[in-house]
């Protein structure tokens, strides 16, 4: 069998966008068991409640729910374990210095992929924003959807 090239999504976190400002992100490896990997090739992972800590020196991710392979046997896995993160030490430190710096970051999983046949965590640290903050980014967001919609008239002679 062919090793699989480039960058396949098998789930994404889009709530964590719209809650987090996004300050940084880091990709990480995760350590996983053969069951776990052939339910991850079917699509069926949700980062809804996943977020990342700092347990014992390293990285942990925990509420990540990987569904039950469905040919599985006794060697099945539990859907909802501690998942180790496989991050260098350099960037563990980094990351964990801000966490313990007390400005209210958190590392939140944004989506989980294959690249190159192994399977990836994208990680934002992130700052929890307000609600008038959230209505900020869609007001912005709603304006550069009118100025483009705008340009697009002129461009066509149409305004």
């Amino acid at each position: 069998m062919a090793k699989e090239q480039g960058r396949k999504l098998i789930a994404s976190n889009k709530k964590a966008r719209h809650d987090y400002a996004i300050l940084k992100t880091y990709e990480a490896g995760l350590v996983l068991a053969g069951t776990e990997v052939k339910s991850l090739r079917e699509g069926r992972a949700s980062l809804v409640d996943a977020f990342a800590q700092e347990h014992e020196g390293e990285i942990m991710l925990y509420g990540l729910h990987i569904a039950e392979y469905g040919y599985g046997s006794w060697t099945n896995h539990v859907p909802r374990r501690t998942r180790k993160l496989l991050l260098h030490r350099i960037e563990i430190a980094k990351i964990l210095n801000q966490l313990r710096d007390g400005n209210g970051l958190t590392l939140v999983p944004l989506s989980m992929y294959f690249s190159n046949g192994w399977a990836k965590v994208e990680l934002g640290m992130a700052r929890g924003l307000k609600s008038y903050d959230k209505r900020q980014v869609m007001a912005e967001r709603d304006a550069q959807k009118e100025i483009a919609r705008e340009m697009g008239r002129r461009l066509k002679g149409r305004a």
